[in-house]
């Protein structure tokens, strides 16, 4: 069990207040795979969702390795139980495009959103995503819209809504993404990332209009670069 409650309650505090009347979209983006963005993202969307006044979402953006709904039904003692599926999307938008079209038994086309559903837990008060992978075959290619859609039309039916995005070094959905959240935190983990990663990864994002509002390290003994704003103590 990994338990990262003192250091998430940082990681709030160091954001500042969520915009008056609006959710929050918080991105979670590492540059190589096994930084532990998965686990940051869940824990922060733990903690913000005992927090908020309304659901908070946790968007598992690895579309291609789905986790988030499996990690979260592993503790139910810290997340209670999974409650049934639901549409994910509130208007039919989706973050992703499936090309060509996946089409059901009937040989008509199904809506991309149609392959996106969320559970909750918590009592209802946050909602995990899944996408439904096993619906594609040979051949289908599934890729981030660098659309705001989706994410306007979630905002009204969360507080704030967390995206667990693929490591960079697989998917480029963060930087894809990145114009169109409110922020996105960088994960490191010293042991792992070449130090010239991270900084590729802040540059790509910043060049697309994203903000980056610091870094989150997953190694304790590990001193954070200048350039990035350590955001838990």
């Amino acid at each position: 069990m990994v338990d990262l409650t003192s250091e998430m309650a940082g990681l709030w505090a160091a954001l500042g207040p969520a915009p008056a009347h609006r959710a929050r979209v918080v991105q979670f983006a590492a540059a190589a795979t096994g930084e532990g963005a998965s686990t940051v993202a869940r824990e922060f969307a733990r903690l913000a969702a005992v927090r908020a006044r309304k659901p908070v979402w946790l968007i598992d953006g690895d579309l291609a390795q789905q986790g988030q709904l499996e990690a979260v039904a592993a503790e139910p003692d810290r997340f209670g139980q999974i409650g049934k599926p639901a549409q994910a999307s509130p208007d039919g938008s989706s973050f992703y495009a499936v090309t060509p079209r996946v089409t059901g038994r009937d040989g008509k086309p199904v809506p991309d959103s149609r392959l996106l559903t969320a559970r909750p837990c918590l009592g209802g008060r946050l909602w995990v995503t899944h996408f439904h992978m096993e619906a594609l075959r040979s051949g289908h290619r599934v890729e981030a819209l660098g659309d705001a859609r989706y994410w306007e039309a979630l905002r009204p039916h969360a507080d704030t809504i967390v995206i667990d995005a693929p490591a960079a070094d697989r998917n480029d959905m963060a930087i894809t993404l990145a114009p169109f959240v409110d922020t996105t935190v960088l994960v490191v983990a010293a042991e792992s990332t070449a130090a010239s990663a991270p900084v590729i990864l802040r540059d790509e994002i910043e060049a697309v209009g994203g903000r980056i509002a610091g870094v989150v390290m997953n190694r304790s003994t590990y001193r954070a670069p200048g350039f990035l704003q350590r955001l838990t103590g």
